[in-house]
């Protein structure tokens, strides 16, 4: 009597729908798939009309024990060509692929993007503030593509490990999951659900889906060597250290690192800033990118640059002036309870006068809003200064059309005894009207105090700004119409310091659109009445500056059939100054990029800058220098995917300026500008960076590197000659530094 019992015990066991453990090949096995959630609405969300796809898609989610799998079958018959060009990690380009967006927690707070093009190339994103995308981290995941006549497939493996996450009660998880696929010949985006990132709420809209809770551990330990040959000096130096990473269930992870890496082998740049405003460069280091976005809060700036933690910080220039930070370790932990996300992050710099860095963030979330409070804190011995500061955001969503989020921060600085304190503040509120138009309110307070840049990224304190902007999308173009869609923005603004002086009112108009053959073109035009620069001269004053007018275009084409040529192109205009009108700055960039084939492509940008009325600081107070400038840059470069873990790439960036001195210029009380007898010289400016760079992918996350780097800066002043083109062939002969690295990292689970 018992054993047929026992037999259909097991045969209905086996029968249930289980978890299947999936091959990664990139090819949809219906056995393997069976039990997932099959996905077939997709539509169109580039353009936003939200119609059906001409091109059908369909996808399927499975959760298993070994992480989040998700199949896409993309059909394209012959009709429409496949674009299969091979890419570095992160770099972004017309071509056909899909998208993973997952918010792990379902709260839209954070979100992650793992996109995989037809190349079997692939890229990996945070997203944070809604709709906010950052390519700086790097995760292990799996992922396989293949084609046939009819389409072509692709699976991705995300482990649960890869992201901090809360646990749940009950054994299921929600997820906020938006799968879509893009067609490089057309520029078509097709989406499930149908949202964009483009709209005021993304993250936050994603479709909410349940999952079986599954919970993964892992240690993962990353030592890395380093040598490096001084051409210059004959010295050889030597580096190493290790990131460790812990996942030791769902609600808590660490990350560690002793001598952190400092990316000898990445560059950024070339840069000519004389304004009086920071340039801000991204995070390269991979410690300091793995799961930040849960302290990426945007504080200051509508554009979200300015932010409360900006890891450059760790690690730049010392407070002596001898060099670099020296980092010596530095920690990150990230976990959930009671309801609440929590994160810490530390930093130390070595000897008497490193600095020290520490943040600690928190925050709860609802159906419709979530709060969240960050402090940090840094510690300057050499300057015997002490800054601390302490944020408040709160977000609301009572609906699919509005969101209002709002920030309050404090700032405490002590310095040789003395204490200052000031606030800031924040809000912005959004609201999606149907039918194609939206609305946003940006209202911005700074006080002439507060102060966050010794640990974050403030583009300027002593500001009030109170900004409107009224929007408009169009996705009804006739066939014959070269655009798809476009989108038209009218932007008013004001702007006060805190002290109530008023600096400028703005009225801009932008267009961008995206064009039927995959492409895209944006302009914008804009005004500033009469205003008053309150920066230039480093608080010696005011400058009185004329109206101002910009307009700048755009425009950029992908590879198109069996054409090899793809450009980007732009040029703009600005007429600004305090003398008399001498015919405003004038900007024109072209870059032709040749792909010799899928795996190898050769690009050469330049740009040409002329500016007649340029206006500069001297060093001297309330001194100002009026120049005539011109400037020819170049950015150039071959990338080589010689394989699948096989990388060679070579970068040339160089940098020609002159500028001729017309006048000098004092500001009197008011800041009205007034000739000047003071002698100012002509000048000119050489900068160049070069690298050659051959990458080996030994295992994920693991790399053997080998570069040439040569690089130097030059300015020159007198009487000259300086000419562009000349300082432009000169900095071809700069060497103030060139060395030979070599750098091997090998990631250990």
């Amino acid at each position: 009597m018992k054993f047929p019992c026992v037999v259909s015990f097991l045969a209905l066991a086996l029968s249930a729908p289980t978890a299947q453990a999936i091959s990664v090949d990139g090819r949809i096995d219906p056995v393997e798939w069976q039990g997932a959630q099959h996905v077939t609405d997709f539509r169109l969300t580039q353009p936003l009309t939200r119609a059906p796809v001409p091109q059908p898609t369909e996808a399927w989610i499975l959760a298993t024990p070994e992480g989040l799998a998700v199949g896409f079958r993309n059909t394209q018959p012959a009709s429409v060509p496949r674009t299969r060009q091979h890419l570095q990690r992160d770099q972004n380009a017309q071509a056909d692929r899909v998208n993973l967006y997952v918010d792990f927690d379902g709260d839209g707070r954070a979100g992650y993007d793992f996109r995989v093009y037809l190349s079997n190339s692939i890229g990996d994103l945070t997203i944070t503030n809604e709709n906010q995308f950052n390519a700086d981290w790097d995760g292990d995941w799996r992922h396989a593509t293949s084609e046939d006549d009819a389409g072509w497939s692709v699976e991705m493996l995300i482990p649960w490990h890869l992201a901090p996450m809360r646990d749940r009660e009950g054994g299921r998880r929600t997820l906020g999951i938006q799968l879509d696929r893009t067609i490089g010949a057309t520029g078509e985006r097709a989406s499930w659900p149908a949202v964009s990132f483009s709209e005021q709420r993304y993250l936050s809209a994603l479709n909410k889906i349940e999952v079986p809770l599954y919970r993964q551990t892992l240690l993962a330990v990353t030592p890395y060597v380093a040598a490096v040959s001084d051409l210059m000096a004959g010295r050889y130096a030597a580096d190493a250290g290790a990131d460790v990473f812990w996942k030791p269930n769902g609600r808590f992870q660490l990350s560690a690192s002793i001598n952190p890496d400092f990316s000898q082998v990445e560059s950024d740049a070339l840069v000519v800033n004389f304004s009086a405003t920071e340039t801000f460069f991204n995070e390269k280091r991979p410690f300091f990118t793995e799961n930040q976005n849960f302290f990426d809060v945007p504080f200051g700036a509508y554009n979200g640059r300015s932010r409360l933690v900006y890891t450059r910080r760790v690690g730049a220039g010392s407070d002596d002036g001898t060099g670099q930070g020296d980092v010596t370790a530095a920690v990150k932990l990230n976990g959930s309870g009671a309801g609440f996300n929590f994160g810490l992050f530390a930093a130390t710099e070595a000897d008497a006068e490193g600095r020290d860095f520490q943040a600690a963030r928190v925050t709860r979330d609802w159906e419709h809003q979530g709060v969240g409070a960050m402090i940090t804190r840094v510690t300057r011995p050499n300057l015997d200064r002490e800054a601390s500061v302490l944020e408040f955001d709160h977000r609301w969503m009572p609906n699919a059309s509005w969101s209002v989020r709002t920030a309050a921060a404090g700032s405490l600085v002590a310095k040789s005894g003395e204490k200052v304190r000031d606030t800031g503040a924040q809000a912005r509120i959004d609201w999606d009207m149907g039918g194609g138009w939206r609305q946003q309110l940006y209202l911005l307070h700074l006080g002439d105090d507060f102060q966050m840049s010794d640990f974050g990224y403030l583009e300027r304190n002593n500001f009030n700004l109170a900004r409107y902007d009224l929007a408009r999308r169009y996705t009804s173009f006739p066939e014959a119409s070269r655009y798809r869609s476009s989108d038209w923005h009218a932007v008013v603004s004001t702007r006060y310091t805190d002290r109530g002086l008023h600096i400028a009112d703005t009225l801009t108009l932008n267009r961008t659109g995206q064009l039927r053959n995959g492409g895209n073109d944006a302009f914008e035009i804009g005004v500033w009445g009469p205003w008053r620069d309150d920066l230039t001269t480093r608080g010696h004053g005011l400058v009185e500056m004329r109206s101002s007018l910009w307009a700048t275009y755009d425009h950029s084409r992908p590879r198109q059939g069996d054409s090899p040529w793809s450009f980007d192109a732009g040029a703009g205009f600005l007429a600004q100054g305090v003398g008399d009108f001498a015919g405003g700055e004038m900007r024109a960039e072209f870059v032709p990029t040749y792909h010799a084939s899928d795996r190898l492509r050769i690009f050469t940008g330049l740009e040409v800058d002329r500016d007649p009325e340029w206006l500069l600081w001297r060093g001297r107070e309330n001194v100002l220098g009026e120049y005539r400038k011109r400037m020819l840059s170049l950015n150039a470069g071959t990338e080589w995917l010689i394989d699948d873990r096989q990388e060679l790439r070579i970068r040339l960036e160089s940098i020609g300026l002159d500028a001729k001195a017309k006048r000098a210029w004092n500001t009197g009380a008011g800041g009205k500008p007034q000739p000047a007898s003071t002698m100012i010289q002509n000048f000119g400016l050489r900068s160049l960076g070069f690298q050659v760079r051959y990458r080996y992918e030994l295992a994920p996350l693991s790399y053997l590197y080998i570069a040439y780097v040569r690089g130097g800066d030059s300015i020159d002043d007198g009487l000259g000659p300086f000419t562009a083109h000349r300082e432009f062939r000169k900095s071809m002969e700069l060497r103030d530094s060139e060395q030979v690295l070599v750098k091997l990292s090998y990631r250990f689970e």
